[in-house]
């Protein structure tokens, strides 16, 4: 046998000190333990992400089990699970699709993320954190799981609007956790919170992904399609990942996160419209990297430090499972999704999963408590843990919290959703003058949140002039200097909230438009939708400039103010839907007295479509309600609408109801205490999602379902039925 030549030999020795036999050491260790615990806790159908974070607690340091794995090596290696799976959440992401859902999950995204900032900051500046610190604990919990709610939405089977409006407020997360990543890791590396950081961090962050976003549009989808046509699949996943990498570290070299050029990386290839090959071929090179990134998390787990901080841990997931909750049910609601549907979203949401930890890693990596980052698995873990009982008890929440609703209240929810449907399919009448009025708002909104920096930027050189001309202490000058400042954001502030009203009005004439002559049937719901979106639009043009600088200002300014400006604005949408409810209450009269003069002509045939089309077209405050007939054996044939509880249920509300009586049929107002029967017809309103609902309950039974020649043109089609 020849020897070995030297170079041979030279080149197969370790290079830079790395032991390849620890390296293979380590990476066995983990992966054999990785599978073991995954194993087990799909068998105890526990989600199998806990199973790898209790594979890295097996491994790691707490733990007396003498299976002990290089640290160093499992963090190498789970930055490539970070870059893989940041790739994996841009292949999902393209722009189209961002434009598609910013009408309804983008605004319910933003009033979330947005309140659970602020909640969180809040929260870490009761605790004595650091300002830093506080907007790590901000970040951390504002972000949910995508990765959590898409295994428990697969395992219990939701599916239709709850699972559409989920997956894509989760979309809007996951871009507002890229900026925060970015924004988080700047300000780490710029050694600094103050607002001048703040402020250069922004624009160079938004000049970086301009520029990458532009290149990148130009050259990848177009290399990425020319690379897929060629047809082998190898190829294809060799440049896929390579591009990866590639964007990953240009990001890192510019000072920003690999997770960030990653991601950039992901939307790229998106839009070449090759994703779902490519992430079938990077899925399961993905998988293995990510499943060693949860192990890395799990050997940072400290049981003492659990121990010693239970109290903070209870407090944290207290947050997340309400204000999740709250927040993102009120987001979706607002956005035009009923209460049923925004419940069940906002339940499905109560959890934060792996952003959470990567901005957690990243705090401590920069000099935040190390404990922070255990506080946040922590959470996670038990709010993960609930998830599953959250979204299969959603729907009887959704049922508790509309009976618990005040009436007014039921008839106002019943009906928004189908005022907010209208306007979507409504063309606008001067598009002009409403472009003006959203400029004005931005603008209105950036000018405080520029006044409320400059005065905090600027306190410090203004005080010794306001000392020159009143004689007060340095700290009494600064306490001017920013009163003056408040002094100034009262003319911003009235200006927004007009700005806001004379918007909502516009749109609410969209939706519902004023005749040119006659009776205004609308006046009544135009009132309360005006209302409804001069309260989202005020809120969100004041919270977001508040809330991102609420590390910077003096302790509960932010939720008094937001608070007070809630206040009165739903005490402007309660006298609203007062008003809403007679005009329900007479409509639904009139639908009645319509119903009964058309079933009380002497003819074989009842005209009863054209009957309802008139009476929307007459009362256009009161949706598009549909005729509905109770099948045999459905859920409503006997039971009363008090038992049956369809508001509750579906969110869709009775205006009018047909039935027999002694040989003859009689419309009316129904009670919660009549009976339905099988042949009665309804006049049913609400959002299309609500009506689907309503139709399953009404329509389906075990005999085939009545023939419903009646049934109105507008009604939902069976195929579009979830």
């Amino acid at each position: 046998m020849p020897p070995v030549p030297p170079a041979l030999l030279e080149a197969a020795a370790p290079v830079s000190g790395l032991d390849a036999h620890a390296f293979l050491r380590t990476l066995a260790t983990v992966l054999i333990v990785a599978a073991g615990t995954s194993v087990l806790f799909q068998r105890l159908r526990l989600p199998v992400v806990f199973g790898y974070l209790a594979a890295g607690m097996i491994v790691g340091p707490y733990t007396s089990i003498p299976l002990v794995a290089d640290r160093g090596i499992v963090q190498a290696l789970s930055e490539l699970g970070v870059i893989l799976l940041m790739y994996s959440i841009g292949l999902e992401f393209r722009l189209r699709r961002v434009a598609q859902v910013a009408s309804t999950a983008g605004i319910a995204a933003l009033v979330e993320t947005g309140l659970m900032f602020g909640v969180g900051v809040l929260a870490a500046d009761l605790l004595g954190w650091s300002p830093f610190e506080r907007l790590v604990a901000g970040a951390g919990i504002a972000i949910s799981s995508t990765t959590i709610i898409a295994r428990t939405f697969g395992e219990l089977r939701v599916g239709g609007r709850v699972a559409e409006l989920t997956f894509g407020i989760l979309i809007v997360e996951d871009l507002i956790a890229i900026v925060l990543l970015a924004t988080l890791g700047a300000l780490a590396a710029g050694g600094g919170l103050g607002v001048e950081t703040i402020g250069l961090t922004l624009v160079r962050l938004g000049t970086f992904l301009a520029g990458l976003l532009a290149a990148g549009l130009l050259l990848v989808p177009r290399t990425m399609r020319r690379v897929v046509a060629l047809g082998r699949d190898e190829t294809t996943l060799v440049a896929a990942v390579g591009l990866c990498f590639g964007v990953a570290l240009l990001a890192l070299a510019f000072g920003y996160s690999v997770a960030l050029g990653a991601f950039v990386a992901g939307s790229l290839v998106a839009e070449s419209g090759e994703s779902e090959r490519v992430e079938a071929l990077v899925g399961p090179v993905r998988d293995v990297f990510v499943a060693i990134f949860f192990v890395s998390v799990g050997m940072l787990l400290d049981p003492t430090v659990v121990a010693a901080h239970w109290r903070t841990i209870l407090l944290f997931t207290a947050l997340v499972m309400a204000g999740k909750a709250l927040f993102a049910s009120a987001g979706a609601f607002l956005a035009g999704a009923g209460l049923r549907t925004a419940v069940q979203t906002g339940l499905s949401l109560a959890q934060i999963g792996e952003f959470s930890f990567l901005i957690a890693s990243l705090g401590v990596a920069a000099g935040a408590r190390a404990e922070l980052f255990t506080i946040a698995v922590a959470v996670s873990a038990i709010t993960t843990l609930a998830t599953p009982m959250l979204v299969q008890r959603a729907s009887g929440v959704a049922a508790w919290v509309d009976r618990k609703l005040p009436h007014r209240l039921q008839t106002f929810a019943a009906l928004y959703g189908t005022w907010l449907a209208r306007l979507r399919t409504a063309s606008p009448a001067e598009p002009p003058r409403r472009r003006r009025l959203v400029r004005r708002l931005v603008l209105d909104s950036a000018l405080l949140a520029v006044i409320i920096l400059g005065a905090f930027a600027e306190r410090g050189r203004f005080a010794p002039l306001v000392h020159g001309w009143v004689d007060l202490a340095p700290e009494r000058g600064e306490q001017l200097v920013l009163l003056g400042a408040l002094a100034l954001t009262l003319p911003v502030v009235i200006t927004m909230f007009l700005t806001a009203r004379h918007l909502a009005g516009d749109l609410a004439l969209q939706a519902l438009p004023q005749p040119a002559r006659g009776v205004d049937a609308a006046r009544a719901p135009r009132r309360a939708l005006t209302a409804t979106v001069h309260l989202g639009l005020t809120t969100l043009a004041l919270a977001v400039p508040l809330l991102l600088l609420q590390p910077m200002l003096p302790r509960y300014s932010t939720p008094v103010i937001v608070a007070a400006f809630l206040l009165l604005l739903v005490g402007a949408v309660w006298t609203a839907a007062r008003d809403l409810e007679g005009h329900a209450r007479a409509g639904a009269e009139v639908i009645a007295t319509a119903l009964a003069q058309e079933l009380g002509r002497n003819t074989v045939e009842h005209d009863l479509t054209r009957t309802m089309e008139r009476m929307v077209v007459m009362l256009p405050g009161l949706g598009e309600p549909v005729l509905m007939t109770v099948a045999p054996g459905s859920r409503c044939d006997g039971r009363t609408l008090g038992e049956v509880d369809l508001r509750g249920v579906t969110g869709a509300t009775v205006l009018a109801l047909t039935t027999d009586a002694e040989g003859a049929r009689r419309s009316f107002v129904p009670t919660a205490t009549d009976r339905l029967e099988a042949g009665d017809i309804l006049a049913v309103a609400g959002a299309p999602d609500a009506l689907a609902h309503a139709r399953e309950m009404i329509e389906v039974g075990t005999a085939p379902p009545l023939p419903i020649a009646h049934r109105g043109s507008r009604a939902i089609p069976r195929s579009e039925e979830p």
